[in-house]
């Protein structure tokens, strides 16, 4: 009995998620890839922007090599002092003025690190909520005001968990999954007073934004996405503001 191929065995065992290019890559080196008949390409791709460091650098292989001849995972229960070490980094990217003030939430894919995004900016509104209107029997009761409302950008794509697929700005992600998870708008990318229309609404909590929409081809903010062409939307009240 012959040998599958790579192609055949993801006919057979692999759900067909993601529309693939008929490429089978086979190692890869720095910039460049090769597929399994020896052929050589440049990757543009880079994981989709995730290999920012290329393939097989020499200095994540030892780094990578040494850790893994230490200790592998632990989970979240205990104390590791590489991933402590990782946040302050991150934070010290990131995060201003000095000294650096934020912390780190280490996640597995985008779509989890949204999923926490949604939680924290419904959380953040909640907190803020007034208090329940206090209520005898039979007495009509006003609804419990707070902000809940996320924004994001038509042409968006925002992950493929259910919360993800209802912030995501393409109807043709959410056929079929139906009902949707409530609690998103979207508004034109690159329209400004569209956007500060929406953050003014006073259920809105956060905006969700991708500074380039990837998923419907290379789809850059302009510089004067704004409300008025100069400048950056500046709302009339606080609103978190989440990737």
């Amino acid at each position: 009995m012959p040998t599958p191929t790579t192609r055949e065995l993801y006919d057979q065992y692999v759900i067909p998620t993601y529309a693939r290019f008929d490429l089978r890559l086979a190692r890869g080196r720095g910039t460049e890839v090769w597929d399994e008949d020896g052929k050589r390409y440049l990757d543009f791709g880079a994981g989709i922007a995730v290999t920012s460091i290329g393939h097989a650098h020499p200095r994540v292989i030892a780094a990578m090599q040494q850790q893994i001849a230490t200790l592998v995972h632990t989970s979240n229960l205990y104390y590791t002092r590489p991933q402590a070490l990782l946040a302050e980094r991150l934070v010290r990217l990131t995060c201003t003025p000095a000294p650096p003030r934020g912390k780190v939430f280490f996640c597995n894919s985008g779509a989890e690190a949204n999923e926490a995004l949604y939680k924290l900016a419904r959380k953040f509104g909640n907190d803020g909520a007034p208090p329940a209107p206090k209520h005898n029997v039979g007495e009509t009761v006003g609804v419990n005001s707070y902000r809940h409302e996320i924004v994001t950008m038509i042409g968006s794509f925002h992950g493929r968990t259910l919360a993800g697929i209802a912030a995501t700005g393409q109807e043709k992600v959410k056929k079929g999954f139906e009902p949707p998870v409530q609690g998103f708008s979207h508004v034109p990318f690159n329209d400004g007073p569209a956007l500060l229309a929406a953050v003014q609404e006073p259920g809105t909590v956060a905006v969700l934004l991708e500074p380039i929409q990837g998923e419907i081809g290379v789809n850059p903010a302009t510089a004067d996405f704004s409300p008025n062409g100069a400048g950056p939307v500046r709302p009339s009240r606080p609103a978190a503001h989440v990737r």
